[in-house]
C-alpha cells in the first residue's frame, strides 16, 4: 500500500494550500494560498513538501498508514500531539505507521500548517494544490475518513525536533501599512480615525476578508469606485463604513475605496488573529515596507533552525540526577 495520511477528525476549514494560484486573476480566478504564508513555508521548507494543511480553530487528527512519515508543524500556538505526547508549536517529527497526531486551538494563532515530505498523488487545478472552497477550485476541503495519498515520501528525522523560527513569534506592535492605493477618497481626519482607533476582529472573518468593527470611515468622496486588482491585505471601506481586510481568498478585483494596505512582512500577524482579538495600525512609508519585507522574507530563506527536544521527565531520569548536589544550609 502506498504510504497515506488518514484524516480521522477535521474541524471546519481544514484544506490543502500550496503558494496560491498566480497569475490568473484577469480571469477571475483568485490566488487562494496560505493565510500565513511565513508559517506555510516554514512547515514545507523543514519537511520538504510542495504543499500543507492549513488547519483551522477546529482542528485536526492525523494517522500515518503504510510508512512513516516526515512531518513538520509549524504556525499559531496550537496545541500538537503526537500519540498524546506535547509537542512544541512548531516542530519536525517521525509519524510512525499508525500513530497520531493531533492538533487543536492553543492560547494564541488561527492557522496552523501540517507539512508531510514528499509529494501528493493528484494532479494541479490550473497550475496549483490550492483550494478555493468558494469556486470549488483545487481539492476539496479536508473531512473525517479522508486520505491523502502520497506519490513520493521524504526520509524522516530519528526523532522529533523543535524548528526554531524567529518570524513566527506573536507579536502585540501594531500592524504596520501603507496609505492607499486610494486613500484621496477619505478626509485626513477619516484617515487619522482610522490610523488611531483600536479595532477588533469580527466573527464574520474568513478566508476571504477579516471584519474590522471600530468606528465607521466616511467617505469623502462616494464609495463607489471603478474595480480594479486588490492584493493580500488590502483594506477597503464599503459604503457602511467598516473597513474589511482582503485576505488569501479574496475577490480577483474590488469597487471600494481601499483606504491602506497591509505589509507584506506584517500579513502573518494579522492573519493569526482571532475573532474577538483587539489590533492597531500603523502606517508606514514604501521604503519601510519594502526594507522590512527583505528582512523578514531573509530569515525565512535563511530556514528554520533544528533542536532537539528536552528528553520526557519520568521516574528513572529522575533517580538518575543528582538531586542534591547543589544543597547549602539554608541559614546560609
Amino acid at each position: 500500500m502506498n504510504a497515506r495520511l488518514f484524516i480521522e477528525a477535521a474541524g471546519p476549514g481544514v484544506t490543502i494550500q500550496d503558494e496560491g494560484r498566480f497569475g490568473l486573476s484577469r480571469y477571475g480566478v483568485t490566488p487562494a494560498g496560505p493565510m500565513d504564508l511565513g508559517a506555510y513555508l516554514a512547515a514545507t521548507r523543514a519537511a520538504g513538501a510542495d504543499s500543507a494543511i492549513e488547519v483551522s480553530l477546529g482542528g485536526v487528527t492525523l494517522r500515518a498508514e503504510g510508512a512513516t512519515l516526515c512531518v513538520a508543524v509549524a504556525g499559531g500556538d496550537f496545541d500538537i500531539r503526537l500519540d498524546g505526547r506535547p509537542m512544541p508549536p512548531a516542530c519536525l517529527l517521525p509519524l510512525a505507521e499508525g500513530a497520531r497526531l493531533a492538533l487543536r486551538a492553543g492560547p494564541s494563532g488561527a492557522w496552523c500548517y501540517v507539512a508531510v515530505g514528499g509529494t501528493l498523488a493528484f494532479a494541479p487545478t490550473l497550475g496549483s494544490r490550492a483550494t478555493h472552497a468558494r469556486s470549488g477550485l483545487g481539492p476539496k476541503p479536508l473531512a473525517a475518513d479522508d486520505a491523502l495519498t502520497l506519490a513520493e515520501t521524504a526520509a524522516p528525522p530519528l526523532e522529533p525536533l523543535a524548528l526554531a523560527a524567529p518570524w513566527l513569534a506573536a507579536s502585540d506592535a501594531p500592524i504596520r501599512l501603507v496609505l492607499g492605493p486610494q486613500a484621496d477618497y477619505f478626509a485626513c481626519d477619516e484617515i487619522d480615525a482610522f490610523l488611531n482607533a483600536r479595532w477588533r476582529i469580527g466573527a464574520r472573518s474568513d478566508r476571504m476578508a477579516y471584519r474590522l468593527e471600530g468606528p465607521a470611515i466616511r467617505h469623502r468622496r462616494g464609495h463607489d469606485i471603478v474595480s480594479d486588482g486588490v492584493a493580500m491585505g488590502a483594506i477597503q471601506i464599503p459604503g457602511d463604513g467598516a473597513p474589511l481586510a482582503l485576505m488569501a481568498d479574496r475577490q480577483p478585483t474590488g469597487g471600494y475605496p481601499k483606504i491602506a494596505t497591509v505589509i507584506g512582512a506584517d500579513l502573518g500577524r494579522l492573519a493569526q488573529l482571532r475573532p474577538g482579538e483587539d489590533l492597531s495600525f500603523r502606517a508606514v512609508d514604501w521604503e519601510e515596507a519594502v526594507a522590512a519585507r527583505r528582512a523578514y522574507f531573509a530569515a525565512v530563506e535563511a530556514g528554520a533552525t533544528r533542536e532537539p527536544l528536552g528528553a520526557e521527565m519520568t521516574t528513572e531520569s529522575l533517580l538518575a540526577e543528582n538531586l542534591v548536589g547543589g544543597v547549602v544550609n539554608a541559614r546560609d
